[in-house]
C-alpha cells in the first residue's frame, strides 16, 4: 500500500496525531529497532484510525529529517508528513479496495 499517484487530491493541511504504535525493524543490523508510526489522526473534525501501515520514508532535507508515511484506514489511503514534531497531511484518495 503506497500512494503512487498524487493527482487525486492534494492537500496541505496540518493534522492532529492522537496516537502512534510501534513496530519492530528486523532490518537493522545489530538488532531489532522500533519506529512509530501514526494510528490515529484528526482532520477537518474527523478522527481517523489507521488499520493499515504501509510504507515509512526518511528524507534529508538540510539538517532536518522529514518523515513521510502512507496509511489507510481501510477506505483512504493517506500520505502524511512530520517535520520537528508538525504534522501536515499531504494526500488522500480512495483505497482501491473501497471502491
Amino acid at each position: 500500500m503506497t500512494i503512487s499517484r498524487y493527482d487525486d487530491l492534494q492537500i496541505q493541511d496540518e493534522v492532529q496525531i492522537t496516537a502512534v504504535t510501534f513496530r519492530s525493524n528486523s532490518e537493522v543490523p545489530g538488532g531489532a529497532r522500533l519506529e512509530s508510526y501514526p494510528r490515529r489522526m484528526v482532520y477537518d473534525g474527523r478522527e481517523y484510525t489507521f488499520v493499515e501501515l504501509g510504507m515509512r520514508y526518511l528524507v534529508q532535507k538540510g539538517q532536518e529529517l522529514v518523515k513521510l508515511f502512507d496509511v489507510s484506514d481501510g477506505q483512504s489511503l493517506f500520505r502524511l508528513r512530520c517535520e520537528a514534531d508538525h504534522w501536515t497531511l499531504v494526500n488522500m484518495k480512495p483505497s482501491l479496495q473501497a471502491a
